[in-house]
């Protein structure tokens, strides 16, 4: 019987370094991983009824599925049971055969944690925090060449922070929490400790040969990996420029006061700090006509579901039947 490997799980909001800590780490002789699979999402998302719309009626989906589980021995366990042992071949498959682990992340599995907790009790997992200024700013500069986009990311911005941080506090005596920012400013120590706790000899020679891992697949950062070769100091500080107008100073200081004291005490930043150095920075007029037109513009693209009417009407110039989503 083929032995499979142990899943590992990088959770992270979008642009907090998960795909370079996922780089180092596929530079270990122990462990395997792909660019960003997602593939626990859809799975898991068949016991859920709300969070998707199809050309199919998911909750009825969901509901015929429920049904189906009444049949089952176990019920639901048993539905997950499978869920799991497909999810543990398809690692192993995909991993090197010398692999102990393999690594999957993806920006939105924070709306599965709790899932993937329960699914993979023998699993390790790694939390990454970020700035939260410096993930905001990111969002919009590898994105949007700086401009106002973050309407679209706003499930990460909001319950993506809630959720990572309840499932660290819930689960914290079983995973490792790490900071992007001291991960850059002293990488050995970081990597030993990540290492430590996933029972694998430290090789210093990971945070030199990562630059030569190209993650397989479309998703992850592109970018990043092609402008960071060597690990650098410049994100550190790189946030400030894009956050400077009057107006993104203010949404950032609402954004911050939602997180919260606590919340961001458990990520390891202190909101009286982040505020200060948020206040310190001089203001400008870099992009504030932009976010005057894009800030309402993302109210309604966010309240009309602005993706679902462009595909539609890329349909409908294409000569295709439109239908509804359910």
């Amino acid at each position: 019987m083929v032995s499979t490997v142990v899943p590992l799980f990088v959770f992270s909001l979008p642009r907090s370094g998960s795909t370079l800590i996922q780089r180092i780490l596929a530079a270990h002789e122990s462990i395997s991983t792909v660019s960003e699979s997602h593939i626990l999402l859809p799975y898991l998302y068949t016991l859920k009824d709300k969070g998707v719309y199809s050309e199919y009626y998911h909750k009825y989906t969901v509901r015929g599925i429920q049904a189906f589980c009444l049949e089952l021995p176990n019920g639901v366990d048993d539905y997950l049971a499978e869920i799991r042992s497909l999810i543990l071949r398809l690692y192993t498959k995909a991993a090197k055969s010398n692999a102990k682990y393999f690594l999957d992340k993806a920006g939105a599995y924070h709306l599965i944690v709790d899932d993937i907790f329960r699914l993979f009790p023998e699993g390790k997992f790694i939390f990454l925090w970020r700035n939260p200024l410096a993930v905001v700013s990111s969002l919009m500069e590898s994105w949007r060449n700086g401009r106002w986009n973050l309407y679209e990311h706003e499930v990460y911005l909001y319950d993506g922070a809630h959720q990572l941080v309840a499932a660290y506090e819930k689960y914290r005596a079983r995973v490792c929490a790490v900071r992007f920012e001291d991960l850059i400013i002293n990488p050995d120590a970081e990597c030993r400790r990540i290492l430590g706790y996933l029972e694998l000899p430290f090789d210093p020679e990971i945070l030199s040969k990562f630059s030569e891992i190209q993650l397989r697949g479309e998703l992850g950062d592109r970018p990043g990996m092609r402008r960071y070769q060597h690990l650098s100091r410049e994100p550190l500080d790189k946030w400030k420029h894009i956050l400077a107008n009057p107006i993104r100073k203010a949404w950032c200081k609402r954004y911050l006061r939602y997180i919260g004291k606590e919340r961001l005490a458990m990520m390891g930043y202190d909101i009286v700090e982040l505020l200060t150095e948020l206040n310190s920075i001089p203001s400008s007029l870099f992009f504030l006509g932009s976010d005057i037109l894009r800030i309402p513009y993302g109210l309604a693209f966010r309240l009309m579901e602005g993706r679902i009417m462009k595909d539609k009407l890329q349909a409908i110039l294409a000569g295709q039947r439109v239908y509804l989503h359910h």
